[in-house]
């Protein structure tokens, strides 16, 4: 699939303000999943210069700086990408020997790369994992006793039926155990949740930020956040929570971390700190084929 991606987002203050250095990740990322064919960045007010870089989990950011002394009432990054996704059949993959059943035996070097993902402590609550969502892990341990694929699809699907699906334009990702206790949340509290169950049994796990296509007979379309979970033989595979799927070419990653907030769109200051912020967005995802759809909403 191809996509045309406009997204604009932007910030209106309640008082003047200067712009202390800010961070976009809305570069789409190419890889073997996809392809970014085409990207601009437009921003207002005009940074006096920006520098593209590589972080830590393989992701592309862009480093803004801005005027100290130009005071302003609002900031507008607009991102004009064109992707094309290439993995249809999500089940493209063969598992190693030894990652047939839970728990793994992970071979010692492969362990020492995959500690971040595996930890509760990369989600930045506590160094334990959520009670709640080990609890989750073992009610689908006891219907899919030792079969990996079988317990994240059972996951994947538990957290889509019995969740209600809420949209939060700003914020952290809140406790796994507030999602399920009260059956409720947005695309990265669901992608949270399943991360943390996926770690109660010894599976890594990482937070991805990006956009899904969305349903043709809707018009909204917002930010989107799921889960990718690395399999043996099959590298890192996106499960999506909030719409009870696997990950193929109807979604287009961002960025990726062991830490949600290092996935985070857009981070930066203000001087001084204390203004309100008002956030919106406007965005379009427009498949090249005969449907397409845009609206103004977020995730």
């Amino acid at each position: 699939m191809k996509y045309q991606i406009s997204h604009t987002t932007t910030y209106r203050y309640d008082e003047l303000v200067q712009l202390q250095p800010h961070i976009i990740r809305l570069l789409p990322r190419s890889d073997s999943w996809q392809t970014l064919q085409s990207f601009s960045l437009l921003v207002a007010p005009m940074p006096i210069d920006q520098s593209h870089y590589t972080d830590l989990d393989g992701n592309h950011l862009v480093k803004l700086w801005f005027d100290p002394g130009v005071s302003t009432s609002s900031l507008e990054v607009q991102i004009l990408s064109q992707v094309e996704t290439h993995k249809a059949n999500p089940f493209d993959y063969l598992l190693e020997p030894w990652a047939l059943s839970l728990p793994y035996d992970y071979p010692a070097s492969l362990l020492q790369q995959l500690q971040p993902y595996l930890s509760g402590r990369s989600l930045g609550y506590s160094q334990s994992l959520d009670p709640a969502a080990v609890q989750l892990a073992q009610e689908i341990w006891q219907i899919h006793p030792g079969h990996p694929l079988q317990f994240l699809s059972g996951l994947n699907q538990r957290i889509y039926a019995s969740c209600e699906y809420s949209i939060r334009e700003t914020g952290e990702p809140q406790l796994p155990g507030i999602t399920w206790s009260t059956k409720a949340g947005s695309c990265r509290d669901y992608a949270v949740l399943f991360i943390e169950v996926c770690r109660a049994v010894g599976l890594a796990a990482r937070f991805v930020s990006g956009y899904h296509e969305g349903d043709p007979d809707t018009p909204e379309r917002h930010l989107h956040a799921w889960a990718e979970v690395y399999l043996p033989g099959a590298g890192w595979r996106g499960y999506d929570p909030t719409l009870g799927l696997l990950v193929s070419d109807r979604h287009v990653a961002l960025a990726a971390s062991a830490i949600p907030r290092y996935a985070a769109p857009i981070t930066g200051a203000i001087t001084p700190g204390r203004v309100q912020s008002h956030l919106s967005y406007q965005l379009r995802i427009q498949p090249e084929v005969a449907s397409s759809a845009e609206s103004s909403t977020a995730c």
